[in-house]
């Protein structure tokens, strides 16, 4: 392929060059050419190899004529990141590219977008882990040759949805059958399946095959786990902490999170410095001290996230090492042992929007049962109960009855229970079903003549219609 420059010896300023993420090695190279066959040659991104690079014309159509050109010739072109960069500092910005895909933040996002080529044949790149878009490697790249030999195919893998989050680095979804024929042995076994780089840069397929249960009485890459590490990973799959880890070749320390896969029972690690995490999930825009939280491995309570379908719902999230994001854990039994680590700070200080005295919160911490009054249902009517800090979960618990002095089970008092329930809940009480007006405290019936005749006429409409 001929370099696309101008004819009249342009000004070399107007020159730029193509940089292209290479997928085996995370390094930034430049592009010198495509062959006859449709691959792409590139060279190390270096001044010595600037006579090598390709060179465009800034002033040209990059997109529409040349880049659109060299796509048409390009085998596999969805398999590349592409970036343009004026020739002269093609190292500097290779160098600050290749920084900030590792290092995600604001300033790197916005330093991507500026040379980051996009067209709608190429992939959409995040320095997120969890985008659905981000591939790390490409189907030439894989042995289809071995995997023959696990008795799969192409085809047979994306039929089951199990090839592209291999592509974008991380494991299958679900297990997949393997059968390997050894000649004199079949075996059969079902795993999660994998890809990584080796040393050499070739990539590597890899089974993950299930296991009864880790084995904590050794070492994982150093660390010796303790008891409540052992609960953790048993019961909510993340060890909820971070734990440096030791690096067997080079001795080198590394802050890690460590999970367990819950399909295999394999134990994961995942480097801190690696983890991304979003702005915002479902909705709930995330501060720095939530972010910091995830981060450290630790499980977030958030409120008032929006699922798919348009409804409200609250749940833990937490990162997940194997995974590789920020996950959703909605049993509240399986992280009762890291809510009870709450500080106080995260003990609210009021109560439907009943702010508590000095003295009340600090009976409420310790776990005392507080009296309030002046609470207010969603129409405005007053009405007054007693709370009690859950420690179980971190809930607050309401009572119209003080627990503390009810001995037998009893039926609760009806005096707010109809208030609340019809003018906060939403529910219906059949003698006052019709009455637009809000209960008042201890109302069960129409309060007065007037209510009393606005029921019946509207109790007798109903039976008209009927």
């Amino acid at each position: 392929m001929e370099d696309i420059a101008n004819t009249q010896n342009p000004d070399p300023a107007l020159i730029n060059t193509l940089l292209v993420l290479n997928p085996k090695t995370n390094k930034i190279e430049v592009v010198k050419t495509v062959d006859e066959k449709g691959d792409l040659k590139t060279v190390s991104n270096t001044r010595k190899n600037q006579n090598q690079f390709l060179k465009i014309d800034k002033q040209g159509d990059l997109f529409s004529n040349f880049f659109s050109n060299f796509l048409s010739q390009l085998k596999n072109p969805t398999s590349f990141n592409f970036f343009t960069s004026p020739l002269k500092e093609s190292e500097k910005i290779g160098k600050q590219i290749e920084h900030y895909l590792k290092h995600s933040s604001s300033k790197g996002e916005e330093f991507l977008k500026t040379y980051k080529i996009v067209t709608p044949n190429t992939i959409t790149m995040s320095t997120n882990p969890s985008s659905e878009k981000e591939y790390q490697y490409s189907q030439d790249q894989i042995d289809w040759d071995m995997m023959s030999k696990f008795g799969l195919t192409q085809e047979k893998l994306e039929k089951a949805n199990a090839l592209e989050p291999m592509l974008r680095g991380f494991k299958t979804n679900g297990l997949v059958p393997i059968s390997l024929n050894l000649g004199t042995a079949l075996i059969r076994i079902d795993a999660r399946l994998s890809l990584s780089t080796n040393d050499a840069g070739n990539v590597m397929i890899n089974l993950h095959g299930i296991r009864k249960e880790p084995n904590f009485n050794f070492k994982f890459i150093g660390h010796e786990f303790t008891a409540e590490d052992r609960k953790n990973l048993m019961e909510t799959g993340n060890m909820g902490r971070v734990v440096d880890l030791v690096n067997p070749k080079t001795d080198e320390i590394i802050p890690s999170l460590i999970s367990r896969d819950r399909l295999t029972n394999e134990l994961v690690a995942y480097k801190v410095e690696n983890i991304r995490i979003p702005d915002e999930i479902k909705g709930v825009r995330l501060d720095e001290a939530q972010k910091q939280t995830l981060i450290e491995g630790k499980a977030l309570y958030l409120e008032g996230m929006i699922s798919t379908k348009g409804e409200p719902f609250n749940a833990h999230v937490q990162f997940n090492a194997d995974k590789k994001y920020v996950e959703f854990l909605f049993d509240q039994k399986q992280i009762q042992q890291q809510s009870q680590t709450h500080t106080q700070t995260e003990i609210p200080r009021s109560f439907r929007g009943k702010e508590l005295s000095d003295e009340q919160y600090s009976q409420f911490k310790a776990g005392q049962t507080i009296y309030l009054d002046g609470l207010l249902d969603k129409k405005n009517q007053p009405y007054q109960g007693y709370i009690t800090l859950n420690k179980e979960n971190g809930k607050i618990d309401f009572s119209f009855q003080n627990p503390d002095k009810i001995q037998h089970k009893t039926k609760p008092t009806e005096e707010h229970t109809t208030q609340t329930a019809v003018n906060s809940e939403g529910k219906t009480n059949e003698a006052t079903k019709h009455l637009k007006e809000p209960l008042q405290k201890g109302q069960q019936a129409p309060k007065d003549k007037s209510q009393q005749l606005k029921q019946d006429k509207a109790q007798f409409r109903a039976r008209k219609r009927l």
